[in-house]
């Protein structure tokens, strides 16, 4: 089970952190994934962290996908936020440790947490 929180109203340029806190199992070796889908949109991939770390073009340079094994949780940090981030923030797992970009790789999805980005 996962359970995305921390979105909210932010104002442009913001730097919110949301968090995944993961229970049930341990997805310490296992790749996790934030995605989002804006309204009228597809949900879209934007970061993924395994042994490695992927981003979306959109993304890169402003997120920061990480985790803590520890806690069985991983996070993103939202820098330099534009309205177009607006979107509902899904966290996602998988049992595969490669790191993997496609929503139909991921198992287990979080609730989602709506971000919301004034301009």
């Amino acid at each position: 089970q996962l359970q995305a929180s921390g979105g909210g109203l932010v104002q442009a340029g913001g730097s919110p952190r949301l968090s995944c806190a993961a229970s049930g199992r341990t997805f310490s070796t296992y790749a996790m994934a934030w995605f989002r889908q804006a309204p009228g949109k597809e949900r879209e991939f934007v970061a993924s962290i395994s042994w490695l770390t992927s981003y979306a073009d959109s993304v890169k340079g402003r997120f920061t996908i990480s985790k803590d094994n520890a806690k069985n949780m991983f996070y993103l940090q939202m820098n330099s936020l534009k309205p177009e981030d607006t979107a509902v923030y899904y966290c996602a797992a998988t049992l595969s440790s490669r790191v993997l970009v496609a929503a139909a790789e991921y198992a287990y999805w979080g609730q989602g947490t709506l971000v919301t980005v004034s301009s």
